[in-house]
């Protein structure tokens, strides 16, 4: 993007391995999908297809099209991947993936409680054939992780082949890495970012308020996800210093003191 005003931050060009956007299209027309495109594109890395939503979405097939041609890379929702595995269908879930081009999977037990070496083995398996992102937390606020637990599963599953971790916060914003009021989960957070390096890790961040406090503490560039579509450009002000709540982030002092 083209810095018009000085003291805005740089923001790679895609393809980028940090700055990342991850938007959740939980069910978009054709129509919707390519207005989004239309301005968001160019601040989208990933949709994610969310939850099984590909299953039951008319038209779904051409929505991959338009976002492959805009340069963005669609997938399909962890649940969806859950979904099939619960079912002992993993073959078939392979071969949905491969019948619609989808490059990129996502792997997660949010939903579904898979035993976690089981859980390594699919990265295992789903990396030697494409690109494997892969979530963790639970979606239900009964599971809790200790905070080096969060820490063990991420590198655990970076090892194994994983280019990204999620870290789950559902689409609400109220569980996995927040509190159920939607605040930060300081201990969580804090212990994934001292010991897994940020490019790695994908932050779920639906709500403004958490959007900005992760681009206040680790900077413009930082990987958010689970954003909705017509977020994107609120958030890329966000991230550029051109909102309220992000306005003096980028400043020189002497600019701040006025």
């Amino acid at each position: 993007m083209k810095k018009v005003l000085p003291y805005m931050p740089e923001r790679p060009a895609k393809p980028r391995n940090s700055g990342l956007t991850m938007v959740m299209d939980k069910g978009l027309s054709t129509r919707e999908a390519e207005d989004f495109m239309s301005v968001g594109s160019e601040y989208t890395d990933y949709v994610k297809l969310g939850f099984g939503t590909s299953l039951i979405t008319p038209g779904f097939e051409k929505k991959i099209k338009i976002y492959k041609k805009s340069g963005v890379i669609p997938y399909f929702g962890g649940t969806l991947f859950e979904a099939f595995i619960i079912r002992n269908m993993f073959r078939e879930f392979v071969e949905f993936l491969d019948n619609h081009e989808i490059e990129m999977v996502e792997v997660s037990d949010g939903s579904y409680d898979i035993d976690h070496k089981c859980k390594l083995e699919y990265i295992k398996t789903l990396a030697k054939r494409g690109s494997v992102i892969s979530e963790v937390g639970s979606k239900k606020k009964d599971v809790i992780y200790s905070p080096d637990e969060w820490v063990a599963m991420m590198r655990a599953e970076l090892d194994a082949g994983s280019q990204k971790v999620i870290a789950e916060a559902r689409e609400s914003g109220t569980t996995g890495i927040y509190n159920e009021d939607g605040s930060i989960n300081h201990n969580i957070i804090n212990a994934i970012s001292e010991h897994v390096k940020l490019e790695n890790v994908i932050w779920e961040a639906p709500l403004k308020s958490q959007q900005a406090w992760f681009i206040k503490h680790f900077g413009a560039n930082v990987n958010l996800g689970n954003i909705a579509p017509n977020e994107i450009i609120p958030l890329e002000s966000l991230r550029c210093g051109l909102r309220g709540d992000t306005f003096f982030q980028f400043l020189p002092d002497e600019l701040k003191q006025k």
